[in-house]
């Protein structure tokens, strides 16, 4: 199951721009906005159900789902942060049209993010994040990079390597074929490499 990464005009919402720090995502926003909406959403339920399963991502970022807990809600936050970063670079440094993902993907990269943070003094708020694309085997180039709160002095680096699935329909293309369908479409492979870079150490370490 994929995610489908489309262009759109507000690339990323007031509610996770580049200021956002980890605090603002852990605390809920009012729900009254959302209170006469219950009627209907629940009379949708069977084709908000069907549309969740297909994973596709449309015009806007999906509006986050809060949970009973703190750590759930940030996780998700991030996980929805570098979805945007993937939006931006894509336009950017992406010559395609549209860009596939494994669903869970993005999710898997936000929990080792946070596990990486465990040690460091400010958590997961210390982070630089690099992220980059490898086309060929040898061919790396960076395509995104952030900082989870900028407000917040970074205690280390993760440098993040998506690369390109070529397991899919494209592989089995003629080479002049290949070169026609370059621009179309690029699919993210499952598999990816985490690596951190810790700009302090403590005196025991």
């Amino acid at each position: 199951m994929y995610i489908r990464l489309h262009d759109h005009h507000s690339i990323v919402k007031a509610e996770y721009d580049e200021d956002l720090k980890i605090s603002e995502w852990i605390t809920p926003p009012s729900n009254t906005n959302h209170s006469s909406s219950n009627t209907s959403s629940n009379n949708n339920n069977n084709n908000n159900t069907t549309r969740s399963q297909q994973q596709i991502i449309e015009s806007e970022p999906p509006i986050p789902i809060l949970s009973t807990s703190p750590q759930e809600d940030a996780l998700q936050a991030l996980t929805l942060r570098l979805q945007n970063e993937l939006r931006v670079a894509k336009q950017r440094h992406l010559a395609c049209t549209e860009v596939l993902l494994p669903s869970d993907l993005l999710h898997r990269i936000a929990e080792e993010m946070f596990v990486m943070s465990e040690k460091e003094p400010c958590g997961i708020r210390g982070c630089s994040l690099f992220i980059e694309f490898e086309d060929e085997p040898d061919n790396t180039r960076r395509i995104a990079s952030l900082k989870t709160d900028p407000n917040t002095v970074s205690t280390f680096e993760l440098y993040l390597t998506l690369k390109h699935d070529r397991s899919g329909w494209t592989s089995i293309l003629p080479q002049f074929l290949k070169n026609l369908a370059r621009g179309s479409t690029i699919m993210i492979s499952p598999e990816y490499k985490l690596t951190k870079t810790k700009l302090y150490r403590s005196f025991s370490e």
